[in-house]
């Protein structure tokens, strides 16, 4: 709010002054009967005129108010939403591997339009009880006794606000809590949606949502109750005041010693102060959601990435792609983690290109992300070009390494921008440029507008195979001196990947690659294998002299390929009904 302090300022102030015009109003009722219609020595147009004129000038600047206090507001949730993205943006990937999405969403969303709404609403009623305290000016300097009746209740509605508040924070808190857990159910069941259909688990995740509303329900009910209690006391406690205002005034009135129009007087300024009393619940009410909601949001903000750059951090320029691993040891959810990488030793000289093979769970996708910092090492060192990467900036690494994953994530885009993501600035030439050394040109070129297709979310409209090529052609065209290849092509079919890998063999020159690999065709893109178990280097060298001396290398190949021999004979059931033929065995794929 400091950022739009003279708005906000002006929007209140002009609030404020509206508010005083009104008060003058009961004033000259009260001038009007006495002087105009009791004793006639005032024209009664005189003072309508007033009343008039007092009305106008008050509606302009209550407009004047609003929208400067509600363009403050949405200003306001503008900036706060910008900042939540902005440090998101910046947080770790541990962070992201604790946190569920949904429950970012939502205090991405409703939480800051909690916020949002009481910043608005709050300061107007406010405003209008910092009125009370002009209206209790004026009706002291008509009756000190009579003022001092009206306001016996206030201290009373005080009380009453403060029990309110307290007991309405805890439920404000979980109201806010369970509607993240009902977005994130959504979340997932939208993202999911082809999981959650092909095992026909629709009713099971109805059931999942329903109970999860079901928790809501109970927080607003809970919250209703609260406001049931307590709301009809302070708005009712005014109305007492008005009570007693009716019955000592009436009396001072009957015994002549207090005229008609000051009792009337007295009426309108109980009435003004009865509004924002009347709203008094209201506004506690959304000011213990806002609060729980803040609290929320500022456990987003208060996280601290863990991946950062450090001080005095340089820029990695001319990048020979000289990489590193030295003694590297690394288990994910720190010292209380499996350990995953325990003393891994690995050296990728500029230019080469390095296969990692091993069997699933034995670190390959780690050493990717150690090599990016997308998580940083427990012990030992990553360097790339004799630099630590930790001594590197981020942005700067990041630019120097691309990295294909084996899920590729398309955005809901067009192909184009997809392909151009990381320079967004690229021309279609070199989209195109990118996209054929990927295979990807010759399927694009068939959709319905090309280039200019927009895939849907995630781009799940296209196959996998499809997806892959994409995402490696949307690597391919940043022009990176290190890749990472991991597990790229694996839903691609035999024959497009064998093209793939020609364009591949071109563009890897003078190119340091990191190709984590499952299928033979893969591994004969690399100068030399390494295998990996356990965590560390068993073996490296050329795939030849693997086979000859690692009796666990043939083992691991031979295990990857029975798996894609079954995938490939399921596939060829799924469409022709019987098993494909020509499907390679482990034996022949081995060899």
């Amino acid at each position: 709010m400091k950022a739009h302090r003279a708005m906000f300022a002006t929007a209140l102030t002009m609030s404020f002054v509206g508010l005083v015009l009104q008060v003058q109003i009961p004033d000259l009722l009260s001038k009007a009967i006495d002087n105009s219609i009791v004793r006639h020595s005032v024209p009664l147009h005189f003072y309508v005129w007033w009343v008039v004129a007092l009305a106008l000038v008050g509606g302009v600047t209550g407009y004047v108010a609003r929208l400067f206090l509600f363009e403050t507001a949405y200003r306001f949730e503008y900036d706060l939403r910008a900042l939540i993205y902005e440090h998101l943006t910046k947080m770790s990937f541990p962070f992201y591997d604790r946190v569920q999405s949904g429950q970012l969403i939502s205090r991405a969303n409703s939480d800051i339009r909690s916020v949002q709404m009481y910043m608005t609403f709050a300061p107007q009623i406010l405003v209008q009880c910092s009125i009370a305290v002009v209206a209790f000016a004026y009706m002291l300097s008509i009756n000190v006794i009579l003022a001092l009746v009206a306001m016996a209740t206030m201290p009373f509605v005080y009380l009453t606000a403060v029990k309110m508040r307290t007991s309405m924070f805890p439920v404000s808190w979980l109201i806010q809590a369970r509607l993240a857990e009902v977005a994130t159910i959504v979340d997932e069941n939208v993202s999911g949606v082809r999981v959650v259909k092909s095992f026909a688990a629709e009713d099971q995740q109805l059931g999942e949502l329903s109970r999860a509303a079901a928790r809501v329900r109970w927080s607003y009910v809970k919250d209703a109750d609260l406001q049931a209690r307590w709301s009809p006391a302070m708005q009712n406690l005014p109305q007492l005041g008005l009570a007693l205002v009716l019955l000592f005034g009436g009396y001072m009135v009957i015994h002549g010693d207090l005229g008609i129009g000051a009792i009337l007087a007295f009426n309108a300024y109980l009435l003004m102060l009865q509004a924002p009393f009347m709203m008094l619940g209201m506004i506690v009410m959304m000011g213990q959601r806002a609060a729980a909601s803040a609290s929320r949001i500022y456990e987003i903000l208060d996280e601290q990435p863990t991946i950062t750059d450090r001080p005095g951090a340089v820029d990695l320029v001319d990048c020979r792609g000289d990489v590193r691993f030295e003694a590297v040891g690394f288990s994910y959810g720190g010292d209380d983690g499996v350990r995953v990488l325990t003393g891994f030793d690995l050296h990728l000289r500029p230019g080469e290109t390095v296969a990692l093979v091993g069997r699933t769970g034995s670190g390959k996708s780690t050493v990717a992300r150690l090599l990016l910092r997308f998580y940083d090492v427990d012990d030992g060192v990553v360097r790339i070009d004799g630099r630590d990467v930790r001594d590197v900036t981020l942005a700067s690494l990041r630019s120097r390494v691309g990295i294909v994953l084996d899920e590729p994530f398309l955005f809901s885009l067009s192909i184009r921008d997809n392909i151009a993501y990381g320079d967004p600035d690229a021309s279609l030439e070199a989209v195109v440029a990118a996209a054929t050394a990927s295979g990807a040109d010759g399927f694009i070129r068939r959709l319905p507008d090309g280039y200019d297709t927009v895939v849907g979310e995630r781009g799940y409209t296209l196959s996998g195979g499809q997806r892959q090529r994409i995402a490696l052609a949307r690597t391919l065209l940043v022009n990176p001196p290190v890749l990472v290849l991991d597990d790229a092509t694996s839903a691609i079919d035999v024959q497009v990947e064998l093209e793939i890998h020609d364009a591949l063999r071109e563009l890897m020159v003078d190119r340091t690659t990191l190709v984590i690999a499952h299928r033979l065709s893969t591994i004969s893109l690399a100068d030399r294998v390494v295998l990996l178990e356990g965590g560390r280097v068993v073996a490296d060298g050329t795939h030849a002299h693997l086979l000859e001396t690692s009796p666990l290398y043939t083992e691991v190949l031979a295990q990857a390929a029975s798996r894609e021999a079954a995938d490939a004979r399921e596939a060829a059931t799924d469409l022709d009904g019987r098993d494909g033929p020509g499907v390679p065995g482990p034996t022949a794929v081995v060899r």
